[in-house]
């Protein structure tokens, strides 16, 4: 017999917006001809992975982390697009100006979600169903973009319930979905236990696997254990995590502006490198791309860590933390060239990354780089100007200079894997 839970009634506040397609979606608003056709936002080589797809591609089973070469073969007349990150960041910035307009605890968790707290909202603008219908309507006027948007007295509940108000893909094309779902207090275990139990945060496939051996299939199933079955199959803390949602317990608040842990780049290289020169210039331009990103936002960092996986996909780091924090270019490639001389390539790094963590609101102090005792921080902000007047690519470190410019690394470049260069 099922143990009954207490479920405190309240208005359902927690909104989650979710972006329809969004990467694929501002891709067909750049370019009219793409509308209706099967878009793939994602590493286009051998090696690629899908970031998003259209929900005309979809209908052919492409999903989002799906080997690019996979996608291709399910829907080979499909367009394949490396993506923009650029472009879909301004978007996002649009898009949380609206969503901040409206509350001002917006909890963004990607660059096309967001979990939103409309309580104090619902004196102006209506209750949850009416302001989610305003985010809509305001998204799809000022960005022409569609989002779907659930509402309930949780996040869990919230964002399994935007989920459900999203459209379908077909074979006869994307069919609507309802573009808003409201959950009302006391109805959430009714929505929630029919879903299948992966829908829950923290069950990926090892921990799916080991439900599985209890017949557990749906959330409901997860529910009818008893926890201490659980917490013996599965340790204390994911065992009482996973017993707590499949109930509706999440009490998780919807938490403003999350400071950043942590700052970088990675790339995953369409062959395999062994020459030590050769990563040594890629660590240079990650790391260039990583500073450019930390003084963007206000911040410097104290620990520097290169990421190396190899052909035969065994991946290790290499840590160094500095006596004080940095955000200039030549500090972070400094930090991470002495790490990735620590590092044998001969087996061949098929992923090289560079990140900063351990940060700061600001640098302690600057780098000198030569007696006259102008600083890299001085530099740095110079090549931001020059950046911001004439484009990425105007200037860099010298060692990426070559034959077609300078290879500057920014974020989005190659995000979701490699080209077929």
């Amino acid at each position: 017999m099922l143990a009954h839970f207490h479920v405190v009634r309240r208005e359902p506040s927690i909104l989650h917006v979710d972006m329809d397609a969004f990467y694929a979606s501002v891709e067909v608003l750049q370019d009219s001809s793409l509308a209706g056709r099967p878009v793939i936002v994602g590493g286009t080589g051998p090696r690629g992975v899908v970031a998003a797809a259209s929900y005309e591609a979809r209908a052919y089973g492409v999903h989002s982390a799906m080997p690019s070469v996979r996608a291709r073969r399910l829907c080979p007349h499909a367009v394949f697009l490396p993506g923009r990150f650029d472009l879909y960041g301004d978007y996002s910035r649009r898009l949380h100006e609206i969503l901040l307009s409206i509350t001002p605890l917006v909890e963004g968790i990607a660059l096309d979600e967001a979990f939103l707290d409309v309580a104090g909202a619902r004196r102006l603008v209506g209750d949850p169903a009416a302001i989610a219908a305003l985010v809509r309507e305001r998204i799809g006027d000022e960005l022409r973009l569609s989002a779907s948007v659930g509402a309930a007295t949780s996040k869990l509940v919230a964002k399994l319930a935007s989920e459900a108000a999203k459209p379908r893909p077909s074979p006869e094309g994307p069919r609507p979905g309802s573009g808003v779902e409201v959950i009302p207090p006391g109805e959430e275990l009714d929505f929630l236990h029919p879903h299948p139990v992966e829908a829950l945060w923290g069950v990926g496939p090892a921990t799916l696997e080991r439900l599985g051996r209890f017949g557990v299939r749906s959330v409901g199933d997860l529910a009818a254990l008893p926890e201490a079955t659980l917490v013996g199959a599965l340790g204390p803390a994911v065992g009482r995590q996973l017993h707590a949602l499949a109930w509706g317990r999440d009490d998780r608040p919807v938490e403003p502006e999350r400071a950043a842990k942590s700052i970088g780049h990675e790339e995953t290289y369409a062959r395999d490198h062994h020459d030590p020169e050769i990563l040594g210039q890629e660590a240079v331009r990650l790391s260039d791309s990583v500073a450019d990103r930390l003084r963007r936002h206000g911040l410097a960092g104290r620990t520097v860590t290169v990421k190396v996986r190899f052909a035969d996909f065994h991946t290790i780091t290499r840590s160094r933390t500095l006596a004080s924090p940095v955000d200039t270019g030549p500090a972070v490639a400094g930090a991470a060239l002495e790490l990735l001389e620590q590092v044998d390539p001969s087996p061949g790094v098929r992923l090289l990354g560079v990140s900063v963590s351990n940060l700061a609101p600001e640098p302690a102090h600057q780098l000198s780089f030569d007696e006259t005792g102008q600083s890299w921080g001085e530099a740095s902000l110079a090549v931001d100007e020059i950046r911001r007047r004439f484009g990425d690519g105007a200037v860099g470190p010298a060692s990426l200079a070559g034959g077609q410019g300078l290879r500057v690394k920014r974020q989005g470049d190659q995000q979701w894997g490699p080209g077929r260069g």
